[in-house]
């Protein structure tokens, strides 16, 4: 695999060999941020959020995992409010993302959390690997914190003819 890092190149990560979520859990609970997943009566909450923070295109991603049982997204909670978001089996089955985590609450291990919650969930599923679809800024921190390597031949990958004034 090539280690092209320009565009929308697709990276692939062993669900087999993770670290656990577990330690950073414990310690964004001292902090009083909670990691849970959505329950469906906060589907519109999660939405609007995702939408107002992130984009539109990304709370349309995140709507299809509230059709998934269990729902395959995940929220970190800070004194009831939504600070970050990721979610799996959304864009493609086995793929992971998106994924977003609020300017104040970030370089706190909030986002690398999200991510291995993500990826053990998908593990549950009985996936041996995922699939990162085109992440155009996090290449560095996908590899450093998961190992994930990109795919040869992925770009432009699936997200390729989009429906004009689509919002990504």
């Amino acid at each position: 695999m090539s280690q092209e890092t320009n565009g929308m190149t697709d990276m692939l990560v062993r669900l087999y060999d993770l670290p656990s979520p577990q330690p950073l859990i414990v310690k964004l609970a001292a902090q009083q941020i909670q990691i849970r997943r959505p329950r469906a009566y906060e589907k519109n909450l999660v939405l609007a959020w995702v939408e107002k923070h992130f984009s539109r295109g990304w709370a349309s991603e995140c709507d299809v995992c509230f059709s998934n049982r269990p729902v395959s997204a995940h929220i970190a909670t800070f004194e009831n409010d939504i600070v970050g978001f990721s979610c799996h089996e959304s864009t493609c089955k086995n793929f992971f993302g998106p994924v977003g985590v609020l300017e104040p609450f970030r370089n706190l291990g909030l986002g690398r959390c999200l991510l291995l919650t993500s990826l053990h969930a998908m593990q549950d599923l009985g996936y041996a690997y995922a699939i990162i679809g085109g992440p155009t800024t996090a290449v560095g921190f996908y590899r450093q914190v998961v190992g994930a390597t990109c795919i040869d031949g992925s770009t432009p990958g699936i997200y390729v003819d989009r429906l004009k004034g689509s919002d990504s």
